[in-house]
């Protein structure tokens, strides 16, 4: 039997931002179809033969996941999530 600490959710790419604070820092946010949970990834760009290929979803630890509370940020990652997993496969690079 799994508890929900053990139980991954696909969250799809919704949000790609450069980070404000840190050079060479993108930010990758993730989120279930529903909009209402989020994942984020930070990634530094380290040099450019450090390839790491960003794709359309990713399963994620549901203990990683945030809760999101604004209702226009929730209705805009649920319909990019939804937009991204109707177009693409799990593993299309993006």
């Amino acid at each position: 039997m799994t508890t929900d600490s053990e139980e991954s959710v696909r969250v799809w790419l919704v949000e790609r931002t450069y980070s404000d604070d840190e050079q060479n820092l993108i930010i990758l946010t993730y989120a279930t179809t529903d909009g209402e949970r989020y994942f984020r990834k930070e990634r530094a760009l380290t040099s450019f033969t450090d390839v790491r290929d960003t794709t359309a979803a990713v399963d994620a630890d549901s203990d990683n996941l945030g809760t999101v509370n604004d209702a226009d940020l929730r209705e805009r990652y649920a319909a990019e999530a939804q937009r991204m997993a109707d177009i693409h496969d799990p593993d299309d690079v993006i």
